[in-house]
């Protein structure tokens, strides 16, 4: 990479902090584009040179957050765990204690909301495009335990990591919706759903 894309990322990743730290401290809502230049440091010409709205600077947030979960997650499927439900679990437990790194509950609900009113959208094929990557570590994950002998040879892989995935995500969409429900509540239901149906 050249110095030039080197200093484009740099900005770029600038401006994507700067945001995410605006967004959390003043929500979304509230928050003011030149208000996230000035906290990056750009001009808000050099902003919309990066991002066209705060729809595409949350998008951006949301994509680092799945991108570095997603890196995470790599280990899991590497290790040679004692039972498919603990590695079902270690997995599930990685994208669930990085969720509220560069979001708020607050954030992920308009982002859900945005990529459900708008389907038809940039930012609603992008959110449904990392929803998908997640869904495939939990398959590939999957497809790794069949391969360890740690689930039966019948087990189809992908339909056991599809729903899996479903149990994982829905808990997430439950716990970002409630102002009630913590990390810990989220933890102990998903080891509960995947203790049910891994064994």
């Amino acid at each position: 990479m050249g110095l030039r894309e080197k200093q484009k990322a740099s900005r770029n990743r600038a401006i994507v902090e700067a945001a995410s730290r605006l967004f959390q401290e003043s929500g979304y809502e509230a928050a003011r584009i030149g208000q996230i230049a000035e906290l990056a440091e750009v001009s808000v010409g050099t902003l919309y040179n990066y991002f066209k709205s705060k729809a595409d600077l949350l998008l951006a947030i949301v994509s680092l957050e799945v991108e570095e979960v997603l890196h995470q997650g790599k280990a899991v499927l590497e290790e040679d765990p004692k039972t498919a439900s603990d590695a079902v679990y270690r997995l599930a437990s990685i994208y669930y204690d990085h969720s509220l790194v560069y979001l708020t509950k607050e954030m992920w609900r308009t982002a859900m909301a945005l990529a459900i009113q708008h389907p038809d959208t940039p930012f609603s094929d992008r959110y449904h495009m990392l929803d998908a990557a997640l869904a495939q570590q939990v398959k590939d994950l999957c497809e790794g335990l069949r391969a360890r002998g740690l689930l039966c040879p019948e087990v189809d892989p992908d339909a056991l990591g599809e729903a899996l995935f479903l149990s994982i995500n829905g808990l997430f969409t439950a716990f970002t919706v409630s102002d009630q429900m913590t990390l810990e509540d989220l933890r102990t239901t998903v080891a509960r759903h995947i203790r049910a149906v891994c064994g």
